[in-house]
C-alpha cells in the first residue's frame, strides 16, 4: 500500500520523464509516458483496494471485500477524504449484518468524511435510521429516515423507507 503522496510522485517522475524523452526526440516513448501518468493520478482519487472491496460487495461477498478493505493499513494516510468515507461506509455495511452498535459508529464517521454520491449516503442515513429505531430512538430515526428520502432522488429506497416508516408506528 502506497501513500497517497507517493502516487503523486511517481507521476510526476513520468511527466518529467516523458518531458526528458521529448527533447531526445523520442515522441512516442514521451506520448506512452503521459499516458501510463493517469494510472498514479487516477489511483490517487479511487484507491485501487476499496474499489476491489466494492466489486466483491457487488457480489455479495462479504468475507472477499473485507479482505481488500484489511489491506489498507492506515485509511488516514494512504486516503484522501472522500475516500476515506467511503472506507469507513463499507466498513458499516459489513458490520451492519453482525454488529449493529459497532456499525453506527461507522455511518456516523462515513457521514462526517462526506460520501459524493447521494444514492451513498441515503443508505447511510437508512442504516442509522434502523440502527436508531432499534434503540427506540423515534425522533432521530425520523429525522433520518426524512434525510434519507430527500437524497433518494431515483426513488431507489423507497420501499425500505416505507417499510421503516411503517415500523416506526408500532414503537
Amino acid at each position: 500500500m502506497f501513500h497517497r503522496f507517493i502516487k503523486l510522485i511517481i507521476a510526476a517522475l513520468l511527466v518529467a520523464t516523458a518531458v526528458w524523452q521529448f527533447s531526445e526526440s523520442n515522441i512516442g516513448n514521451g506520448i506512452f509516458l503521459i499516458l501510463l501518468t493517469a494510472i498514479p493520478i487516477f489511483l490517487y482519487y479511487k484507491n485501487e483496494f476499496i474499489l476491489m472491496a466494492f466489486l466483491k460487495l457487488r457480489k455479495q461477498d462479504f468475507a472477499g471485500a473485507k479482505m481488500w478493505l484489511d489491506k489498507i493499513k492506515n485509511p488516514e494516510t494512504a486516503l484522501v477524504r472522500k475516500q476515506q468515507g467511503y472506507y469507513n461506509y463499507l466498513h458499516g455495511l459489513m458490520l451492519s449484518q453482525t454488529n449493529l452498535h459497532q456499525s453506527e459508529k461507522f455511518f456516523k464517521k462515513a457521514i462526517e468524511l462526506g460520501l459524493s454520491m447521494d444514492m451513498d449516503l441515503a443508505v447511510a442515513k437508512l442504516n442509522l435510521a434502523g440502527i436508531a429505531m432499534s434503540r427506540r430512538r423515534k425522533l432521530e430515526a425520523t429525522a433520518l429516515l426524512n434525510e434519507a428520502k430527500k437524497l433518494d432522488k431515483q426513488n431507489m429506497l423507497a420501499d425500505q423507507i416505507k417499510m421503516m416508516k411503517e415500523q416506526m408506528k408500532k414503537i
